[in-house]
């Protein structure tokens, strides 16, 4: 089996090559390891030293983000065939060398995806800010809701995907891409597995490019996850705000008729009556626009299973050119 590690990077010339130095090249059920290092637009030696260091290097001439970065190295890998493909940071607080302990679930046919988890056992919990950490319980708990499942760290970037899984990967957020993968890749009934690994809990070196302002990095996290929910569930999305329109309007038309049962007069609360009309009419038109994006939605469903076959062909062609 082949393995692929991408390593997204970003000013890591510090670090970059003891991360690819440290990455196992023999590991049981692996026969062959390639590294690929995204550089996102560094400034310094990232590039050159991961070259230095025998990795595939594919550079952005700009900063892009996160999640462009790993749209771009999950393509990158895919043109390389690999059976399995690991994710992980530049900055060493995740061991190159607990990479066999993270693909082990996929090589056992356990998962499709794996996931390191922090928090999964007290003794791996890492040292960082209170404000990080209950960020990261808001973050899990909003996931586990719209997802029905129970994770303990959706936001650490050690990860592993199986080839197949890499295929049906549809992102679009620059930012980030950690938690809107858990509702993508659920919504396709892939395997997902969660795996205690210790991790640093702060940089040896530099300051992280997404999470540098908690509040900030938590709101634009939030927009992400709600697009992402939107498009799954745009039945239960939007028909979630119809009903609650539908019910303010109710409570109004009701509080106004049991006033007129009682005092046998709409007055002085003539006025809820058209507050009402507007909440019920504002209502219906909002479940009306859920049922359209429910069926955009299963048009949305196939789109993405064409895009999965096509994906599926070409690569495999791609394969045979190579051979």
């Amino acid at each position: 089996m082949k393995l692929v590690v991408l390593i997204p990077a970003f000013n890591e010339e510090i670090t970059i090559g003891k991360a690819i130095e440290l990455i196992p090249r023999q590991i049981p059920g692996i026969a062959q390891v390639q590294v690929i290092v995204i550089d996102d637009g560094s400034a310094d030696r990232t590039s050159e030293i991961a070259n230095q260091k025998g990795a595939i290097v594919i550079r952005h001439a700009i900063n892009m983000g996160v999640g462009a970065t790993f749209s771009t190295g999950i393509l990158a890998a895919l043109h390389e065939k690999p059976d399995i493909i690991v994710h992980m940071d530049a900055d060493m607080q995740f061991n190159p060398l607990d990479i066999p302990q993270l693909i082990k679930p996929i090589l056992e046919k356990k998962a499709s995806f794996v996931t390191a988890s922090r928090f999964l056992k007290k003794e791996y919990i890492p040292l960082m800010s209170l404000s990080k950490r209950f960020g990261n319980i808001i973050v899990a708990g909003i996931i586990n809701y719209i997802t029905k499942q129970h994770f303990t760290d959706v936001s650490c970037g050690f990860r592993a995907f199986s080839f197949d899984t890499a295929l049906r990967i549809n992102l679009f957020g620059d930012f980030t891409y950690t938690q809107e993968i858990f509702i993508d890749l659920l919504n396709k009934k892939v395997p997902i597995q969660e795996v205690a690994l210790k991790i640093k809990g702060q940089r040896e070196f530099g300051k992280s490019r997404v999470a540098k302002n908690v509040v900030a990095y938590g709101i634009r996290s939030l927009m992400i996850m709600l697009r992402a929910m939107r498009d799954v569930n745009p039945l239960k999305f939007f028909g979630g705000i119809g009903l609650s329109i539908l019910t303010i309007g109710t409570i109004f038309e009701l509080f106004v008729f049991t006033h007129w049962l009682i005092a046998h007069r709409t007055s002085p609360f003539t006025s809820f009556v058209m507050v009402g009309g507007i909440f019920l009419i504002l209502g219906f038109l909002q479940i009306l626009l859920a049922l359209i994006a429910d069926m955009l939605g299963r048009i949305k469903r196939i789109q993405e299973e064409n895009l999965y076959y096509n994906k599926k062909i070409f690569f495999d062609n791609d394969k045979d050119k190579k051979v």
